[in-house]
C-alpha cells in the first residue's frame, strides 16, 4: 500500500463489505456508551429538576410535630403555640395544621364504604398556609375570613384528590365528610416538600371543632426560617413550643429528604454506568470473537495480499484499524443514543434535560471526583476505543501470522 489512506480504505472496505456483521459487533460499544451517557444525563436532569424545585421552594422550611408526651391519642400543641414560635429569633413565618381523626371522606354516599377502608386525610389550615408552604391555587379560592369566623362547611383539596374525585375547575361540587356536605371552593397545586397534602382535604379549624369536636389547637407546625439560621431555629423550636417543659417535639427539614434523594440518584448513576462498562467489556469479547472468525473466513484475501508482497505489519494494521473503526463509530452512535434517551425521558418526566457543556457532575464534597458532562462523552468514546483496540489485538496478530500457503488450507 502506498499510503496510510490506502490502508484506511482497505480497512473500511473490509467493514462495509460485511455491513450486517459490522452492525452486530458495534452493538456492544453502542449499548455500553449509551448506558454511560444516559446514566449521567438522566440523573443530572433529575437533580437539575430537583435543584430548580429547591431554589423555588427554599431549604428553610422546618416542620414540628407534637409527640405522644403532649398527652391524648391525637397530641396537640398549646393554643398559643404560633405566637410562641413567631417570637423566636430567625423565624420568618409560621402556619399550623391539625389532623382531624375519624373523618370519612367520600365524593358521594355510595363510595363511603371504599373510603372507609382507604381514608383521605382531613386537616385544618389557617390563613397563612399557602404563603408559608409556597403553594399555588390551580382553581377557585382559599379559605377567607368569613369561612374562619362562622365555621363554614367549605374545603380546599389537593390536586391528587381532585383528580381522584374527577373534579373539574369551577365545577359546583360537594364532598362528604362523615356524611356532612362540604362545598369544594378550591384546588391547590402539587406540594413537593410535603406530598401528603396532595391527597388531603383542608377545612377551617372552627368548622372541624363544630362538626367533629377536633378542638382549635394544632399538632403540626410549618416554620419558615432565615436561610442562614435554619439549624439554629430547628434547635430552638422545641424550647419555644413547650417553654422548656419535658414534652417532646419532633422536628425535621423536608428539603433534606429531597437532597437525600439526589444522593440516591448519584448512587444509581454509578450503578448504571458500571453496567455500561460491563456491556463494553462483553461487546469487546464479541468483537474479538467475530473478528477471529473473520480472519479464517478472509484467509484467501490475506494469502493473496501476502503473496503480492504485503508485510505482516500491514495485515495486522488493517484488522486493528477495523476494530478501531468499530469502537469509534459504535461509541459515536452510543453517545447519540444516550443523548436521545436523556432528552426523550426528560420530556416524559417533565425535567429540564441537562446536556450543558459547562455542567459539573459528581459530589461537591469531593471536587476531585467531579467531571464535566462532555468529559462523559469523551470517557465513553475512549472506553469504546480502548475496548475495541484490546479486542482487535489478537485477531490482528493472528491474521499477520498467516502464511500464504497456510491460507490455502484454511480457505
Amino acid at each position: 500500500m502506498r499510503s496510510v489512506l490506502d490502508l484506511v480504505g482497505v480497512a473500511m472496505s473490509g467493514l462495509t463489505s460485511r455491513f450486517s456483521r459490522t452492525l452486530l459487533i458495534m452493538l456492544g460499544p453502542i449499548i455500553g456508551v449509551s448506558a454511560i451517557v444516559a446514566a449521567v444525563g438522566l440523573t443530572e436532569s433529575a437533580k437539575g429538576d430537583l435543584q430548580a424545585d429547591l431554589a423555588e421552594l427554599g431549604t428553610n422550611l422546618i416542620t414540628a410535630d407534637a409527640a405522644g408526651s403532649f398527652g391524648a391519642q391525637n397530641p396537640t400543641f398549646p393554643e398559643d403555640v404560633i405566637e410562641r414560635v413567631e417570637a423566636l429569633g430567625g423565624v420568618q413565618s409560621v402556619t399550623g395544621t391539625l389532623a382531624v381523626e375519624g373523618v370519612i371522606t367520600a365524593p358521594y354516599d355510595a363510595a363511603a364504604t371504599y373510603y372507609t377502608a382507604f381514608p383521605t386525610p382531613v386537616l385544618t389550615a389557617d390563613a397563612n398556609f399557602l404563603d408559608v408552604m409556597q403553594i399555588e391555587l390551580l382553581s377557585g379560592r382559599w379559605l377567607n375570613a368569613r369561612d374562619y369566623a362562622v365555621g363554614a362547611r367549605v374545603a380546599v383539596i389537593g390536586i391528587d384528590i381532585a383528580n381522584e374525585f374527577n373534579y373539574r375547575a369551577g365545577e359546583n361540587r360537594t364532598l362528604l365528610l362523615s356524611g356532612l356536605e362540604y362545598g369544594i371552593i378550591g384546588v391547590y397545586d402539587n406540594v413537593r416538600l410535603a406530598d401528603s397534602f396532595n391527597t388531603s382535604v383542608l377545612i377551617p379549624p372552627l368548622t372541624a371543632d363544630n362538626d367533629f369536636d377536633a378542638g382549635l389547637e394544632t399538632n403540626t407546625l410549618y416554620v419558615r426560617a432565615d436561610p442562614d439560621r435554619v439549624v439554629e431555629v430547628e434547635d430552638n423550636l422545641p424550647v419555644a413550643i413547650n417553654l422548656g417543659g419535658s414534652e417532646e417535639v419532633n422536628t425535621s427539614i423536608p428539603s433534606d429528604a429531597l437532597e437525600a434523594s439526589a444522593k440516591a440518584d448519584s448512587t444509581l448513576q454509578v450503578i448504571v454506568a458500571s453496567m455500561g462498562i460491563l456491556a463494553l467489556v462483553v461487546g469487546g469479547v464479541g468483537i474479538a470473537n467475530v473478528m477471529s472468525i473473520s480472519v479464517i473466513q478472509r484467509s484467501a484475501e490475506i494469502g493473496i495480499r501476502r503473496a503480492l508482497g504485503h508485510g505482516r505489519g500491514l495485515i495486522a494494521w488493517q484488522f486493528l484499524l477495523e476494530a478501531v473503526a468499530v469502537g469509534f463509530f459504535g461509541g459515536l452512535a452510543g453517545v447519540g443514543v444516550g443523548v436521545f434517551i436523556v432528552v426523550f425521558a426528560s420530556r416524559i418526566f417533565d425535567w429540564t434535560h441537562v446536556l450543558d457543556p459547562i455542567l459539573v457532575i459528581g459530589s461537591t464534597e469531593f471536587p476531585s471526583h467531579t467531571m464535566g458532562l462532555p468529559t462523559v462523552y469523551l470517557l465513553g468514546m475512549g472506553a469504546a476505543l480502548i475496548t475495541s483496540i484490546i479486542a482487535g489485538l489478537y485477531p490482528s496478530v493472528k491474521a499477520a501470522r498467516l502464511e500464504p500457503l497456510e491460507t490455502l488450507r484454511l480457505g
